[in-house]
């Protein structure tokens, strides 16, 4: 016995019933078959096997006690029934038979990495997989959603597989349900409530901690990317890639992967995610990178690619993300929101560069154009982007007494949103005018520098903590010593007064000079 036939599967087809009456019979036709065929595996094929008895069980048994590895195949419900009742279930691999299902002139609702959503009826839609032989990955897609469910997300989970042409699909019971990107582009007066809940969502996913080990780590598959990218782009622009991604620490926190407008649908009135086959563990710099891509980065270089695939246009795309931006991170700031987007692009520009040269785009111009432009652009922002971390509590900012507007809108915004008394927010605002003039005057003179202002607020009491830090020269403004207010007009000096006034609309307020910096913290209970 070769051993290139013990690798060849011997094909034992099964049909109609087998019950006591031709039960012997089965059993010598396939004995028969086994007997010299030095098979090492056997797989039954059960599509046209309609009913089958205990003698049939036992004729499949004596298969499997012959050769060790069987696999049953094509199996219809009621027969799969019987098989999975009995054990024969753990005893070898049942391969349920699956209907058919047509996605032709069906209305496509979601296009993602490894499949595309069509709506086949009113109340249910098929997920077709792009890769042929997808049942682990389904398998792998519905335990990831039943998982997020179990945790609290909002999401659709299969209750059926089936046939598509030569592939697979998965399907969903989703009643009338309408994709955000149809209300997008149907709806456009809707953008602000589809921003809130879109972001709302995101939130709740970015808020999930995920129990160690259930999900991938998205870091890992990033490093890959970036792996890729060695050979091209220049050696300094890489390591510093390779430098920023490394730094990113570990996180336990849920992230969708591929959160695009067309994978968050409303049913009734309840929003849902779907298509969940890329739900992974990670920071959220990674989901900025996916959206960012999704509403501007594929697009970049031909705006028409937006419409096919969301279905609404490259204007729409850009209000849309700067909104998202806007509602993440709390505040208006162009500056805060340039911040994430440019730290976005970096990772962003890194899987789509590796995307476009794994699908052969150096070999056509198009395909060459697009990947310089992603490339001379990430080879721009890795000379100035130095952490790819990022807090919505913190502002960086040039020390400029021309940027104190958007300093005190920054601040403003976090006050409102905690609900601080009016009296309380502008008796901040003085402060906060008073401290950031001050580094602009000073601290960098006669060059200039960035500031950094982060905005805490805690509870229990309810309490804002701002704390301003540069790199310019040290000074500590406590140090001095405060003015006498009982003076005249005419025997008091010029200056000093912003510190006095901001000493005494604060709680609390102290300075430190650390690791180079000028720290200066300041304390307002509501």
């Amino acid at each position: 016995m070769s051993e290139t036939n013990k690798q060849v599967p011997a094909v034992i087809r099964l049909s109609g019933r087998i019950d006591s009456n031709n039960a012997p019979e089965v059993e010598k036709d396939a004995m028969g078959l086994l007997t010299g065929s030095g098979a090492s595996e056997v797989i039954i094929d059960a599509g046209d096997l309609e009913y089958i008895s205990s003698a049939g069980l036992r004729v499949i048994l004596r298969i499997r006690q012959m050769v060790k590895d069987v696999r049953i195949t094509g199996v219809r419900p009621e027969v799969y029934e019987v098989l999975d009742m009995t054990g024969f279930t753990e005893m070898m691999s049942v391969e349920k038979a699956y209907r058919m299902v047509s996605v032709e002139g069906c209305e496509e609702i979601g296009r993602g990495a490894n499949g595309t959503v069509y709506r086949i009826d009113q109340d249910n839609v098929v997920k077709v997989y792009n890769n042929p032989d997808a049942l682990a990955e389904i398998q792998h897609e519905r335990e990831v959603a039943r998982l997020a469910l179990i945790l609290g997300l909002p999401t659709a989970i299969s209750y059926d597989v089936v046939r598509v042409g030569a592939g697979y699909g998965s399907v969903f019971e989703l009643l009338n349900a309408t994709s955000f990107s149809k209300i997008l582009a149907n709806e456009p007066e809707k953008m602000d409530w589809v921003v809130r809940e879109y972001v709302k969502l995101l939130k709740l996913i970015h808020g999930t901690l995920v129990p160690e080990g259930k999900l991938p780590d998205i870091k890992e598959t990033v490093e890959n990317w970036v792996d890729f990218l060695k050979d091209h782009l220049p050696e300094a622009s890489w390591n510093k890639l390779k430098s920023l991604v490394d730094a990113v620490p570990h996180d336990d926190h849920m992230i969708h992967g591929d959160y695009h407008t067309k994978n968050v649908v409303l049913q009734g009135d309840e929003v849902l995610i779907i298509d969940m086959d890329t739900l992974a563990v990670g920071h959220p710099i990674f989901e900025f990178a996916s959206i960012y891509n999704s509403f501007q980065g594929y697009s970049e270089y031909d705006h028409s690619i937006i419409r096919d695939f969301q279905g609404f246009d490259y204007e729409t795309a850009t209000e849309f993300w700067y909104k998202v931006l806007a509602e993440y991170l709390g505040t208006q700031s162009k500056t805060k929101m340039h911040e994430l987007e440019d730290k976005s692009r970096i990772v962003g520009y890194a899987r789509m560069i590796r995307r476009s040269i794994r699908r052969h785009g150096l070999e056509t111009e198009k395909g060459r154009a697009e990947i310089e432009l992603w490339r001379s652009r990430l080879i721009e922002l890795l000379e100035r982007v130095d952490t790819l971390l990022f807090d919505p509590n913190e502002l960086e900012i040039e020390a400029l007494s021309s940027n104190l507007p958007e300093v005190q809108a920054f601040v403003e915004e976090k006050l409102e949103a905690a609900g601080f008394p009016m009296k309380e927010q502008m008796q901040i605002g003085v402060a906060v005018e008073e401290i950031f003039i001050n580094v602009a005057s000073y601290a960098y003179a006669p060059e200039t520098g960035k500031a950094k202002l982060r905005v805490e607020i805690s509870d229990s009491p309810t309490e804002v903590t701002v704390t301003f830090s540069d790199s310019g020269v040290p000074y500590d403004p406590l140090a001095k010593e405060d003015p006498d207010v009982t003076l005249s007009a005419d025997e008091r000096e010029i200056g000093g007064l912003g510190i006095f006034m901001t000493k005494k609309l604060m709680d609390d307020m102290s300075y430190e000079y650390k690791d180079g910096k000028n720290i200066l913290t300041l304390k307002k209970k509501a």
